[in-house]
């Protein structure tokens, strides 16, 4: 409870032309909200006060005040709003700028850029002078995202997908006035390509991408004026390597190399191709920023230490940049890494953390990401923590689908989706099984999101392999959630699959949860959010409702809020719920709680 308790920050941003006002988002209030910060006075002040909470904000270029997106009730589905930096009420930021899901947003001094999707429209870019007219420049029914400003403001950087895979994106840019199309960027089909951030000087019109045409991403520049591309010299390095920031002279980028779940920070010298590598701790960068000054900003944490902001100095050296108020988070127990063998040519890249090695074999969790395209990382998260404090060992797989370990692995599940994932948390977990670690007569699946539904795709397609399933904001029946998602998901979805439900309902049947029903022998515990526009609850309600009607043990808990929630009190119920779940059906240890604290955990069915 402790870990969950204290408070978290976000890596601060902050206005271009006042650096001085910056902004990051803490859940110091028990649920996240936006905090300005000005660094000439040291005075914060919590401008935001929503229930469900906010993510984090921009300031305005000028400072005066700060951008974030106001949704209803944490459905996704809402505008960008301003706010003073010192306080007070809300407008939104361009007046006459359409509603609907957000699609980016770009602040520069001379010119706002933002992307707003619906239903009806589509996806719609656009851009105004401070205060001005909202401008239409980009539209399609493809998602499309506003992928930054130039330093000037004159051109506009835009992720699109109007080639049909969104999986694999390509890049135009615009003239952020008129909409006028400056360079479209396209590798052909199957590879992606992203923008990475401007480099930082009026008119400069150079251009950092990502781009995984060699078979892993990997930075470029492309320099609009000259239409010319230039891959950096990484390939020295083994894992995939992102662009972090420009350094404020633009003669050197900030590269963030991830490999095997952890992260390096390195200097790229681009007048000689030189890279320097910055001394850092291990374990994982989740965000890292230049200040116009030279100085390095990042948040860095490791399994076992909670983020941290740092700041580094040239000349002054490290230090801790931002310590949130309150009892810091204890330490949690080390992860350690290891490779599965998952029978179909691969070799899983797994991390465990487990309780001392005197009391194996543990109960063990198979903890799957979300995604599916994104990884689990060396960094501290307090529900693994929690799971080991109880006696679990836990296993996070990086299953096929996983960014960061090439692109072959990434594409594996495109129009094979929630096969090979499920192949490879069961491998995750048979090798546990095999190396003593884990007790097969015990073993939790558990994930939340892409997590949630290969947990639900597990059970029911592989059901031997699991005793207990606690699945959260889940796909469950995926032909009902295509319908009701937000359009850029339903986009993802068909290009995950290679069509919709209408081209492909063979495909959307075979890997959807709701058709293996029948297969599921182990107890269930799913949680929902009540607004979730990215995995619906009425898809949800017809999963449990065929669990109920088949007599299957379950217990079905709806919050309040989207999909998660960002309140501190409902994630510690949530995880109070799944000890408790676990305790009633593995005899494990319930959930510690305050004298008079439940989380009302029944079985249901």
């Amino acid at each position: 409870m402790r870990r969950f308790r204290a408070a978290r920050v976000s890596l601060p941003t902050w206005g271009l032309e006042a650096p001085q006002r910056t902004c990051y988002a803490t859940n110091a209030s028990g649920i996240f909200q936006v905090v300005s910060w000005d660094l000439d006075t040291g005075a914060t002040r919590q401008l935001t006060d929503k229930p469900t909470g906010v993510r984090g904000g921009a300031v305005l270029p000028d400072g005066s005040r700060v951008v974030w997106f106001d949704d209803r009730g944490g459905d996704e589905v809402g505008r960008y709003v301003a706010q003073p930096f010192d306080g007070g009420a809300p407008a939104p930021l361009l007046a006459d700028a359409p509603e609907g899901w957000s699609a980016g947003l770009s602040l520069a001094r001379h010119r706002w850029a933002l992307g707003i999707a619906d239903r009806d429209t589509g996806f719609v870019l656009g851009s105004a002078p401070p205060g001005g007219t909202f401008t239409r420049l980009y539209a399609s029914t493809q998602p499309a995202d506003v992928a930054g400003l130039s330093r000037d403001g004159a051109l506009l950087a835009v992720s699109h997908t109007e080639h049909g895979d969104v999986l694999h994106p390509a890049v135009k840019v615009l003239d952020a006035a008129d909409g006028t199309v400056i360079a479209a960027l396209h590798d052909g089909e199957g590879n992606g390509i992203e923008p990475a951030g401007w480099a930082p000087l009026e008119g400069d019109a150079r251009l950092a991408l990502l781009a995984d045409r060699h078979e892993r991403m990997l930075p470029e520049i492309y320099d609009v004026a000259r239409q010319d591309r230039r891959v950096l010299d990484v390939a020295a390095l083994p894992g995939e390597v992102g662009v972090a920031d420009w350094w404020p002279d633009g003669r050197a980028l900030l590269l963030a190399h991830d490999h095997l779940g952890r992260t390096e920070l390195l200097r790229y010298d681009l007048d000689d191709d030189r890279l320097e590598p910055l001394d850092l701790a291990e374990g994982t960068v989740r965000g890292a920023r230049m200040r116009p000054d030279g100085t390095l900003w990042y948040a860095f944490s490791s399994s076992a230490t909670p983020t941290r902001i740092h700041e580094r100095d040239a000349a002054a050296g490290e230090r801790v940049l931002l310590t949130p108020p309150g009892e810091p988070a204890p330490e949690g127990a080390p992860y350690r890494s290891l490779h599965v063998d998952n029978g179909e040519g691969g070799q899983v890249h797994c991390f465990v953390a487990e309780p001392p090695e005197g009391t194996r074999p543990h109960p063990l969790v198979v903890d799957v990401h979300g995604g599916p395209h994104a990884q689990t990382t060396d960094s501290f998260d307090p529900q693994v923590q929690a799971w080991v404090d109880h006696g679990f060992a836990v296993v996070l797989p990086n299953y096929r689908g996983s960014t960061g370990y090439g692109k072959p692995w990434a594409d594996a599940v495109q129009h094979d989706p929630g096969r090979p994932e499920v192949v490879d948390a069961a491998a995750a977990r048979d090798g546990l099984v095999a190396d003593g670690v884990a007790d097969p007569a015990r073993v939790v699946l558990t994930g939340a999101s892409w997590g949630g539904y290969v947990t639900l795709q597990g059970i029911g397609t592989l059901p031997e392999r699991w005793t207990l399933a606690i699945a959260v904001v889940p796909v469950a029946d995926y032909v009902s959630a295509f319908a009701d998602e937000s359009p850029a998901l339903q986009e993802y979805d068909a290009s995950l699959f290679g069509g919709t439900p209408e081209e492909l309902p063979e495909r959307y049947a075979e890997r959807s949860p709701i058709t293996y029903v029948d297969h599921v022998r182990v107890p269930v515990l799913i949680i929902t959010g009540e607004n979730d526009t990215r995995c619906p609850k009425p898809q949800v309600d017809a999963y449990v409702a065929a669990l109920a009607a088949r007599g299957v043990p379950h217990h079905y808990d709806v919050f309040d809020a989207g999909h998660g929630s960002l309140a501190t009190d409902e994630v510690l119920r949530q995880m109070a719920l799944s000890l408790d779940f676990a305790a009633e059906h593995l005899g494990t240890p319930p959930a510690q709680r305050a004298a008079g604290e439940t989380t009302g955990a029944t079985t249901d069915g």
